[in-house]
């Protein structure tokens, strides 16, 4: 199933996708978030889908598409994730995976305006997977645990400044936190439809020129050991949102650093996880 979220800002309603038909979620649910999926709202949406109880949503096609999550209790996001990207920003192998957390007011709809902060000039995008949680994770035993704490997954925009984010004093959060970055959708999808977290196809263009084009199979630290390693340190919730990193071809990676600028528009796409298309603006 593809859940997503459509409307306006603020008024997005709850849907599931089956064979390129929207119906409404909202005699179920008032969203989709964590709580949604803390009641096991998946099982219950297949359940309403046999039923019959749901209603075709007449207008879906001409609605805005909003973030397919609504309020993720938190963004946890994982740096230096992919071996080609380690290689281009010339760090080294990380021993145990980078962890930083990213606002999550970050998070926009897949095709909204996304800006550029008062005095970046180095404004950099990462096409990454995004896994979401769907039961309370603690303590996991072993990376094999963990595939049953996953409700889906969805292609997010892990949109960075760089000078905020390494020379302005070491912290990464504030490099990517950002308002509107994080874009996130278009749909989210459940996770018995991915048959391999770790066989997906990675793809970003900037200005129709291809930057990124990677895979999952390159990932240091696959999705699995992620979600044991993060249970580790912190419980993961309902709703929360995992950015596993991102492949080579970022700004900061390329010998020009041709970081965005206003006007710019940045598309991006994972395999089974639809296409995204932003625009930059200034603040």
């Amino acid at each position: 199933m593809r859940l997503s979220r459509l409307g306006p800002v603020g008024q997005e309603i709850p849907t599931v996708e089956v064979d390129e038909t929207s119906y409404d979620l909202r005699p179920i649910t008032d969203d989709i978030d964590g709580a949604f999926l803390s009641l096991d709202g998946v099982q219950r949406t297949r359940d309403a889908l046999a039923s019959g109880i749901l209603s075709e949503l007449a207008n879906a096609r001409t609605l805005r598409i909003g973030a397919p999550l609504g309020a993720p209790g938190k963004i946890v996001c994982i740096g230096l994730n992919y071996r080609d990207h380690v290689q281009e920003t010339r760090a080294e192998t990380p021993m145990e995976p980078v962890i930083f957390m990213k606002d999550p007011s970050t998070i926009v709809g897949p095709n909204d305006t996304v800006y550029i902060p008062r005095a970046s000039m180095k404004t950099d995008w990462e096409v990454e997977l995004g896994v979401v949680i769907g039961t309370t994770a603690r303590y996991l035993d072993s990376p094999a645990d963990a595939r049953k704490y996953i409700a889906g997954y969805v292609l997010s925009h892990d949109v960075s400044e760089r000078e905020f984010q390494i020379e302005r004093g070491g912290q990464w959060d504030k490099g990517k936190s950002c308002e509107t970055f994080n874009p996130l959708g278009p749909y989210f999808v459940t996770a018995n439809q991915i048959v391999d977290p770790q066989n997906l196809g990675l793809r970003l263009w900037v200005n129709g020129t291809q930057r990124q084009n990677g895979s999952t199979t390159n990932m240091i630290f696959g999705v699995d050991h992620l979600i044991w390693y993060l249970s580790q340190f912190m419980v993961l919730r309902p709703g929360d949102l995992i950015n596993t990193g991102t492949p080579a071809g970022v700004a900061l990676g390329l010998a020009n650093h041709p970081y965005l600028r206003a006007g710019d528009v940045v598309e991006l796409e994972i395999d089974q996880l639809g296409h995204a298309r932003q625009r930059f603006a200034q603040a």
